[in-house]
Formats: C-alpha cells, sequence, structure tokens
C-alpha cells in the first residue's frame, strides 16, 4: 500500500512491547444510530517472556466459523507467559462485528474481511480492520495462523493448508506447518481469487502463513474443538514459540493437492440439493456427486453434477437449499507428498 495513507484510526489498549500477559481490545471509532460516538471493540491478548518469534494467531475472519474463535478465546484465558517463547498476539475474532451478529460478513456494512484486504483507512468498518492488520500486525509477526472453517454453507474435512508462492523456501517453511498442525489432512490449496484475501496479504510480506478448515455447519463439537486446540499447540511449538512434543494424528496424515478451479463444482440451477457421496469419500472423475431438483414443480428429472477429478470430496454445502453459483462440492487430489518436487 502506498506509504502516503494516514496512519489507521484503529488504537490498541495493549503495549506490544511489552513483557507478560495483557488482555485488551483493538478500538475502531464508528458513529451509528445506537451510539454517536462509539467504537467497534476487537478483544485482542499480547503474551510475551523474552527473545524469540512472534506468532500472530487469529480466528473469526469470517464471523459464522466457531472452531477458531472457541479455541482461541481458550488459549487467551489459559496460555501463561512462562509457557511462551517470544511473543504470541492472538486476535479470537478479526471481524468481531460479524461474530457478534453469528454471521459470515460485518452487520455494519456487509464487509467481508477475508475479501477486504490490504484494506484501507479511509474506507468502512471491514476495511479498516483489514488495514490495520496489513499495516500494523501482519509486520510485527514472524508466523501466522488463522482458523477457518465451514460456516453455515459448508462441511470440510479438517486439514492445514499452504499455499503455491514464488519463494520455494517461504512455501516450504508454511508448509511445514501445516503437517506440523496435525489434521486429518494437510492440503496445498488453490484459492478461486486470491488477490484480496489476508493469506495474500500476510504471504506478500514474505511472512510463513498456514491456514485451516476444520469443520463447518455454523457449530463446534467437542471433537473439532480438541482437533484445534491440538492444532494450535503444535504450531506454536513447531515455530519454536512452546516447548514440548509436536502431537501427531492417530491416523496417518492425508496429502491432497487442489491444482486448480476444476476442484470446485459449482451449481447452475436453483433447488434442492441431494448429495450422493459423503464428505471423505474417494471419487473418480465422472461420478455423480449430487442432483439438484428443481422444487417449483413435480416431474421434472433431477440435474446431476459429476466429478472433474479423481480424488476425495473435502468439502460440501452445508444447507439442502441451493442457489445458482453455489458451491456443492470440492473435489481434491491425494498425493504422496506436497512438497513442490515430489506432488504426484
Amino acid at each position: 500500500m502506498s506509504a502516503s495513507l494516514r496512519p489507521s484510526p484503529i488504537s490498541a489498549t495493549v503495549d506490544f512491547d511489552a513483557q507478560g500477559v495483557q488482555h485488551g481490545f483493538l478500538k475502531l471509532p464508528i458513529s451509528v444510530d445506537e451510539s454517536a460516538w462509539g467504537a467497534v471493540m476487537i478483544p485482542i491478548t499480547v503474551i510475551a517472556n523474552g527473545e524469540g518469534p512472534t506468532a500472530l494467531l487469529t480466528g473469526g475472519n469470517h464471523g459464522d466459523e466457531y472452531e477458531g474463535i472457541t479455541s482461541l478465546l481458550k488459549l487467551a484465558s489459559t496460555l501463561q507467559a512462562k509457557d511462551v517463547r517470544g511473543r504470541v498476539i492472538i486476535v479470537p475474532m478479526m471481524n468481531t462485528p460479524a461474530a457478534e451478529a453469528g454471521k459470515r460478513t460485518s452487520p455494519l456494512d456487509g464487509g467481508n474481511l477475508n475479501r477486504s484486504f490490504p484494506g484501507d483507512p479511509n474506507g468502512g468498518v471491514t476495511s479498516q480492520i483489514a488495514d490495520y492488520f496489513t499495516r500494523v500486525l501482519v509486520p510485527m509477526c514472524d508466523v501466522a495462523l488463522d482458523l477457518h472453517s465451514g460456516g453455515r454453507t459448508l462441511d470440510i474435512v479438517p486439514f492445514a493448508a499452504a499455499h503455491r508462492l514464488d519463494d520455494l523456501a517461504q512455501e516450504s517453511a508454511s508448509l511445514a506447518g501445516a503437517v506440523a498442525f496435525g489434521a486429518p489432512y494437510a492440503m496445498m490449496m488453490f484459492e478461486l481469487d486470491a488477490t484480496k484475501l489476508y493469506d495474500t496479504a500476510v504471504e506478500s510480506q514474505g511472512k510463513t502463513f498456514v491456514t485451516t478448515e476444520l469443520g463447518g455447519g455454523g457449530t463446534s463439537t467437542p471433537q473439532s474443538l480438541a482437533l484445534t486446540e491440538r492444532g494450535v499447540r503444535n504450531f506454536l511449538i513447531h515455530y519454536g514459540l512452546m516447548a514440548g512434543e509436536i502431537e501427531k494424528p492417530t491416523e496417518p496424515m492425508i496429502y491432497v493437492d487442489m491444482p486448480d478451479a476444476s476442484c470446485y463444482v459449482q451449481s447452475e440451477h436453483s433447488g434442492l440439493l441431494e448429495l450422493m457421496v459423503s464428505l471423505g469419500a474417494m471419487v473418480k472423475e465422472g461420478e455423480v456427486l449430487a442432483r439438484v431438483y428443481d422444487m417449483s414443480r413435480t416431474g421434472a428429472a433431477p440435474v446431476e453434477y459429476r466429478a472433474q477429478r479423481d480424488g476425495v470430496l473435502i468439502a460440501r454445502r452445508f444447507p439442502a437449499k441451493v442457489g445458482m453459483g453455489d458451491t456443492i462440492a470440492v473435489v481434491a487430489e491425494v498425493v504422496e507428498s506436497l512438497e513442490r518436487d515430489q506432488v504426484s
């Protein structure tokens, strides 16, 4: 972003350079019907102990993805300075207005935070939050973990992921963190449009970045929270911010690659969705994944949607009602390794 941009209007009530444990807020001034001189209060915790790397842990980039939000709220309440080597910055709800509303996007301006980077200090609330992360928080960190799940509209097998990057050393460091997270799946992820993602804002600054998808349906379970909490701890151990041994999954990890947009199956019809394949099942190219039934009349044959490649069904639409353009299913290729020269 241009160096001529004004400073962020967001102020922090924590001292990022202080040692110990601090709980506070990122305060973004707003003026709305209910509060003429108000502020969006984004909770933040900073835990620092001596020299070492800085990890930026985030959840609630989308407000209806609860595995990350809940896990980081718990971590912020329990992690002690003596357990940390360096500094851990925890923001459980990046898009706090969306999280408070239980929605993917902000009720204040309709903004999807993860489509708003690098942001603008003169923009709306969501754009201002993105700008603060881009210009203030991300430059502080060495490694970043952004916890996502499927929210209300998707159900996704639990995975940690990295992206293909021009900098091979940066890609390798991120992939190692995704594997160390210890989810049942590790993925090299293909984004349909990465330009305005938080992921891209972090990676463009040369930082090591890991993202996740850890369930969905607009809820969490004991299993998904246990997996998320274990993964966050593994992440901190892997990058040297905590002592201890990485806890590996009980079953062999499955490596999956998303080489291109053909992994995504999107609906060209509106109607009622019938999934023909269970999440996590192996599929063959041409296999029927789903049928969409016309709800406006009886006697009409359903439209069939087929897999465009061999692989595993890693994501599915959660609500049965589907509209044109909705992603019905995502199929990723199972590979032996995700290292650049070993993907098969």
